[in-house]
C-alpha cells in the first residue's frame, strides 16, 4: 500500500494531466489519449510504477475515459445532426474486430514494443496535424465494402495499440474522402464508442504486474475517475476559448509538442 504523501503525488500529477487533456481536446478537438497515453505512462513512472506491463495500464486507462468522452461528445453532435450514421454503422464492424485483435495483441507485447509503436504513429500523427491541407484527397466519395472494411479494422487496431479513440484516425481518412470535416469529427466520436468499449472489456481480463494502486485488469480507477471529472470540466473551456481564435497556428504548436513527446518516447526505448 502505497504511503500517504506518493498518494497526494498522484492526484495532483492526475489532476493536472485530466485537465491539460481535457482543454486541448475542447480547443483543437484531439482526442484525449493522445495526450493521456504518454502522460499516464511519465505520471506512473515517476511514482515508480514502471514494470513491464506499464504501457498495457495507461492503454486500458485512456481508452476507459474515452468511452465517456465519446458517448458525451457523439450524444452532442447527433443533437445537431452532424453524425452520419450510414458510415459509421458500416465502419462499426471493422472497427470493433479491429480493436478486439489489438487487445491480444497488446496482451503479448512489452511495454517498450508498445512504447516504440506509440512514438512512430504518434509522429505520424503530429505530421499530418503540422502538414496536413484541408484540399487532400483520396477520392470524392467514402470507399466501397472490401477497403472500408479494411481501414475499419486497421483504424480499431491501430487505435487499441496507441490507446486513443477513433478521431486521429478516422477523420483524416473520412475527409481525405471528401466528408466535410464538422462531419468527420462527429462521426469519429462514434468510432471512439466502437473502438474503447469491447478494448476495455478485453482489459478488464487482463493480468499485470506492478501496477499503481487500485487497478482492476489492467484499467486503473483512479486515474480514470479523475481524469474524467478535469476533462469534463476543461473540455468546455478549451472548446470557448477555439471559437475565439484561429485554430490552425494552434494545431501546429500543439503538432511540435506531440512530436517532441513521441520522440522523447522513442528516445526511451533506445537509449533506456
Amino acid at each position: 500500500m502505497p504511503d500517504t504523501m506518493q498518494l497526494v503525488e498522484m492526484a495532483i500529477l492526475l489532476l493536472v494531466l485530466g485537465a491539460f487533456a481535457g482543454l486541448m481536446a475542447g480547443l483543437l478537438g484531439v482526442g484525449g489519449g493522445i495526450i493521456l497515453v504518454p502522460g499516464y505512462y511519465y505520471a506512473f513512472s515517476y511514482l515508480g510504477y514502471g514494470g513491464a506491463d506499464l504501457m498495457q495500464i495507461c492503454l486500458a486507462t485512456s481508452l476507459a475515459t474515452i468511452i465517456v468522452t465519446s458517448i458525451r461528445s457523439l450524444m452532442a453532435h447527433n443533437r445537431k445532426g452532424a453524425v452520419d450514421w450510414t458510415i459509421l454503422r458500416g465502419w462499426a464492424p471493422g472497427i470493433v474486430a479491429g480493436a478486439i485483435v489489438g487487445v491480444l495483441v497488446v496482451d503479448h507485447l512489452q511495454t517498450w514494443t508498445l512504447q516504440l509503436i506509440f512514438g512512430v504513429v504518434a509522429l505520424v500523427v503530429s505530421a499530418y496535424l503540422g502538414l496536413g491541407r484541408d484540399d487532400w484527397r483520396l477520392g470524392e466519395e467514402m470507399p466501397g465494402r472490401r477497403p472500408r472494411n479494411a481501414f475499419a479494422t486497421l483504424v480499431g487496431f491501430l487505435s487499441v495499440l496507441m490507446g486513443i479513440g477513433g478521431g486521429s484516425f478516422g477523420v483524416p481518412l473520412m475527409t481525405l474522402y471528401g466528408t466535410p470535416i464538422h462531419r468527420a469529427v462527429a462521426t469519429a466520436a462514434g468510432f471512439g464508442v466502437t473502438i474503447a468499449v469491447p478494448a476495455v472489456l478485453g482489459f478488464l481480463l487482463t493480468q499485470v504486474q506492478g501496477a499503481p494502486p487500485w487497478t482492476i485488469g489492467a484499467l486503473n480507477v483512479p486515474a480514470f475517475v479523475v481524469t474524467i471529472a478535469m476533462t469534463l470540466l476543461t473540455a468546455p473551456v478549451g472548446a470557448r476559448i477555439a471559437h475565439g481564435m484561429d485554430p490552425k497556428p494552434l494545431k501546429r504548436v500543439f503538432a511540435v509538442f506531440l512530436c517532441i513527446v513521441a520522440l522523447n518516447m522513442l528516445r526511451k526505448v533506445l537509449l533506456g
